[in-house]
């Protein structure tokens, strides 16, 4: 990400000054925690798509950076929301919020991150972006709850898996990227160009995830762990439409019940890679990052579109 962080050195040294003071409160207890997911952040990934997306339209303006602080808000957010549910002792290689205040201080953590970041859009009447992350934030729970819906019965397409990684992964960088398009040029036609740009990025960027689970890389998750918690990702669903039934009875067997024992889930992740299932998912996986260079190229070719196109290799050719 050189190229993306070299374009935006001054304008990330500001960013992370306001959000900063954005997740500032006057209550002791709540100061320290902030104070501690702030310095975890991970790579500004987000923000920066809000940035260069923003200077890809035109000046990067206040409301542009104010943009940023939701959206990385946002994403906090999410995040210790998502390590109460699945009850997550780590959380990028250090202990999470959930593991060292625990349940009830971690769910209020989030509600404060997402009153803070509307609160930062309200009280600028940053209105149409506060509008355009909203989106997200509906949609991130409802594909979250969609996905525990389908694991319980393990009966998921490819259309119903889509669905889900657009609301829960692609739409908050979707989001991200309309966001900083409208806080720089009040462009809706330009904006609706880079949301789709966004979504199709976010899919790209899920799919890699999916992938790492059947890798041999210390990506911060142990190999498998998806199969163990009943995920059906792409590579596992073109497996399960493509063996027999007998085979497909078997492999769901193991899934819902012997998910836990190594041994089997090795069992799936062979499978997996023999019937094409992560071949299948890396096509798939480049043919979003394709189209979303495609809709990229329709704008002029400079240093922001250069930096905006090496995120979006990143996003299918990082290691972690």
């Amino acid at each position: 990400m050189k190229i993306a962080q070299a374009i935006l050195r001054e304008e990330l040294v500001i960013f992370e000054r306001k959000f900063k003071e954005a997740v500032k409160s006057q209550v002791p207890l709540l100061d320290r925690i902030m104070r501690f997911i702030v310095n975890r952040k991970g790579k500004q990934l987000r923000p920066m798509f809000v940035l260069l997306s923003a200077k890809l339209c035109g000046p990067v303006t206040e409301a542009a950076y104010r943009a940023a602080s939701l959206v990385e808000l946002l994403h906090a957010a999410t995040l210790i929301h998502d390590d109460v549910v699945d009850a997550s002792m780590e959380r990028r290689g250090f202990f999470s919020a959930y593991a060292l205040w625990k349940s009830k201080i971690s769910v209020l953590v989030g509600d404060y991150l997402l009153s803070k970041g509307m609160l930062l859009a309200l009280d600028h009447n940053d209105f149409r972006v506060l509008q355009i992350l909203s989106d997200a934030i509906r949609r991130i729970p409802e594909g979250e709850l969609l996905q525990m819906e389908k694991s319980r019965s393990l009966n998921l397409d490819e259309d119903v898996y889509f669905e889900i990684i657009g609301n829960k992964t692609a739409s908050l960088l979707s989001s991200s990227c309309a966001a900083g398009a409208f806080a720089s040029s009040n462009d809706e036609v330009v904006t609706d160009k880079l949301r789709r740009f966004g979504e199709k990025v976010g899919i790209a960027f899920q799919i890699k995830d999916d992938l790492f689970d059947y890798g041999s890389e210390n990506v911060g998750k142990p190999t498998g762990n998806d199969i163990k918690e009943k995920k059906l990702t792409l590579p596992l669903i073109h497996t399960l439409n493509k063996v027999d039934k007998r085979t497909r009875r078997e492999l769901i067997y193991i899934i819902k019940n012997q998910n836990k024992d190594p041994e089997k889930v090795q069992q799936v992740i062979k499978k997996v890679t023999e019937t094409g299932g992560i071949s299948y998912a890396t096509e798939k996986m480049n043919q979003y990052r394709d189209e979303a260079l495609a809709i990229l190229y329709e704008f002029e070719d400079n240093d922001v579109r250069k930096g905006l196109e090496e995120l979006v290799r990143y996003t299918t050719d990082r290691k972690y």
